[in-house]
């Protein structure tokens, strides 16, 4: 996409012609016609007003979807309005709050990731998301619970209080004691390690036979940290709430490409992706349309922000993903005050 021109080489008129068809139509999804500024105290007559068009048009700033309809701002156009012209509206002390609340709840971090993530979907109408990095769980308990056959369940329960299930395969002829006694040793000897520490410590004293287990349980025990240890602990954990606010909000003649979209959602390794070039840097990206090839066919904006960690190092990216007309002085600000909620509640 050609850059957008400078805002300087809109006249005052343009300039004021250009933002009132900009908000008319992120307010209505609509065109905007000459008629309809006319009747808006711009003091221009409609022939005045369809020259300024005309020019707007040529500039490559706004579209006519039909010969005889009112213009709407392109891409391009919307891209100049972001940059130059949009006056941020703050979230109200009321969104500050159920935004603050979500966060701050009580319980696993990803629960806490996925309420407000669902919280700033239902206050931006659009659908929310949040990704970080795979969190290291720090071991409060593990306990084998037999399945039949020759599988158990391995259950680990983290310090924060996610719980998680693992299947293993357990060694020929492991007798059900071995099962208990091997999670009554890992509890009491791993507790408060990462995975990490508690793999290390394990090798350690089943190398040096200072654990007290006879050989099914150090199997057992070998096998339990080693499923965990492996289960990809370096993949984002991507959370994506209200899509079916994209479907709410569409008109009919959008629904194609909110179909689009809702398809580009389920590819979630290239929203990984996405979200993962938006976490460079300290401000907030907004992508608009053709910006990014993921949404180059649905005609979609995505607005992010990374947020950091106490040691300044980026802990995730949250964010939202709507049609190129949302309301951009509304919800840029929005994701704002949610990155920094979250970099407190999980930095």
């Amino acid at each position: 996409m050609a850059a957008s021109p400078p805002i300087a080489e809109l006249s005052d008129r343009a300039r004021d012609i250009f933002r009132r068809v900009v908000d008319g139509y992120i307010a209505s999804g609509l065109p905007v016609g000459s008629k309809t500024l006319a009747q808006a105290g711009l003091n221009l007559s409609p022939a005045s007003i369809r020259g300024v068009l005309a020019q707007l048009e040529a500039m490559g700033l706004l579209a006519a979807p039909h010969t005889s309809a009112g213009r709407l701002p392109t891409e391009r156009g919307l891209r100049l309005f972001v940059d130059g012209m949009m006056q941020a509206l703050e979230p109200s002390a009321e969104e500050r709050a159920q935004i603050e609340a979500r966060a701050g709840g009580i319980g696993p971090v990803e629960e806490a990731l996925a309420a407000t993530t669902a919280t700033l979907s239902g206050l931006s109408a659009c659908a929310g998301l949040v990704m970080v990095p795979k969190r290291e769980a720090v071991l409060r308990s593990l306990a084998f619970v037999p399945l039949g056959g020759a599988q158990a369940l391995a259950v680990l329960v983290a310090e924060d209080g996610a719980v998680e299930n693992r299947v293993v395969d357990l060694p020929a002829g492991v007798p059900p004691g071995a099962l208990t006694e091997a999670g009554n040793y890992m509890t009491a000897t791993l507790g408060g390690l990462t995975l990490a520490e508690a793999r290390a410590r394990v090798a350690r004293e089943l190398a040096a036979g200072r654990a007290t287990l006879d050989a099914a349980a150090r199997a057992l025990v070998a096998r339990g940290i080693a499923v965990w240890s492996e289960d990809g602990a370096r993949r984002p954990v991507l959370i994506v709430r209200g899509q079916g606010r994209l479907l709410d909000d569409a008109e009919a003649a959008d629904l194609d490409r909110v179909r689009e979209l809702l398809d580009d959602l389920d590819g979630k390794q290239e929203i990984a992706a996405l979200l993962d070039s938006a976490s460079a840097g300290d401000a907030t990206r907004i992508f608009i349309g053709a910006e990014n090839k993921l949404f180059a066919l649905s005609g979609s904006s995505v607005i992010a922000r990374p947020f950091r960690g106490q040691d300044g190092r980026v802990v995730g990216v949250v964010g939202v993903i709507g049609p190129t007309r949302l309301n951009y002085a509304r919800v840029v600000p929005m994701v704002d005050f949610t990155a920094a909620t979250l970099a407190r509640r999980i930095g």
